[in-house]
């Protein structure tokens, strides 16, 4: 593929309304041995699927047969957006939908161009392969210690998603700076200490796991700790310098707060969320990433919430 269709499908890629986009080459994917550690010492709590697909965690050409490149992209959520008790990437519609469909739209402007049919993926957070390694090798950003990819001109509020072709793209540098420094911000801000060390994070001890994919009680030792959080947590995202300085305003219509959650407050949430039933709460949630949690699990959490507020 030619140096100029390379910067054309980036160009499309801004023109669809991502904020960040790089190439890059598939193959053996530097963290997987990081990531099989992380596993095997149990920092995945009950989360059983991120040890299905091994394979492909550590080769990314492995997803489909011919694929040889990814297209990396970024979409910012809004990191300005007020703090609240839901975390702000999960108060509009579903991202996995929102940028799928801008994935898809990408894959078939790359095949008119090209004027052939070109075999493509997207992920978006979907599948086992490891979409943050792709993008800091597509040039994206660093790993922070609160193992987030941090952009030095966006921070961290953006998703990631990638699409996964059949065509030889050259790739983008990878991004190889650590900017973190000496900060420990993050790590020290958490509430329940589920940064253990330095981009090593114990989703056991994490809220946005405890309050999203823990299917049981959340525990007693960490109730508290959860404060005024119904579903997710930002809190190591929001003490980050790179965010505190270069986060900005919503832009994406589709992530915009739905109804239910407009009002940005705890009490009144977690009381609406407890008096629901079944059809209100897929009416209120319908195409929204907080379904995830079921009817019960946002209970449980409300519960919890206004144990804490009294």
């Amino acid at each position: 593929m030619s140096g100029d269709l390379n910067g054309l499908i980036k160009a499309q890629a801004y023109g669809l309304g991502f904020d960040l986009v790089g190439l890059t080459t598939l193959g053996p994917v530097d963290t997987a041995t990081a990531n099989d550690e992380w596993l095997a010492r149990g920092f995945a709590g009950d989360m059983e699927y991120l040890h299905r697909g091994a394979g492909k965690r550590r080769d990314t050409t492995l997803p489909f047969a011919g694929a040889i490149s990814a297209i990396v992209v970024g979409l910012d959520y809004g990191g300005r957006a007020p703090p609240g008790p839901v975390a702000r990437y999960a108060r509009g519609d579903d991202y996995h939908d929102v940028m799928e469909r801008k994935l898809g739209e990408l894959h078939e402007w790359i095949e008119a161009a090209v004027g052939h049919d070109v075999a493509g993926k997207p992920y978006v957070d979907t599948g086992p392969i490891l979409e943050r390694d792709l993008a800091r090798r597509a040039g994206l950003g660093w790993f922070g210690k609160n193992t987030n990819l941090i952009h030095p001109k966006l921070g961290s509020f953006f998703f990631i998603g990638a699409l996964l072709i059949d065509l030889d793209v050259a790739p983008d540098p990878p991004f190889e700076a650590d900017r973190c420094g000496t900060c420990t911000r993050c790590i020290d801000a958490c509430p329940t200490e589920a940064l253990v060390e330095p981009r090593v994070l114990d989703a056991n001890r994490c809220i946005s796991y405890l309050t999203i994919e823990a299917k049981g009680e959340i525990p007693e030792e960490f109730r508290q700790s959860t404060g005024s959080l119904i579903y997710g947590c930002d809190i190591c995202q929001d003490v980050c310098p790179w965010n505190v300085r270069f986060a900005r305003e919503p832009k994406v219509p589709e992530f915009a707060p739905r109804t239910v959650l407009a009002s940005n407050d705890a009490r009144t949430i977690a009381q609406t969320i407890l008096a629901m039933d079944d059809d209100q709460f897929r009416e209120a949630f319908k195409g929204s990433p907080m379904k995830r949690a079921k009817l019960r699990g946002l209970k449980r959490n409300a519960a919890v919430v206004l144990g804490n507020i009294g």
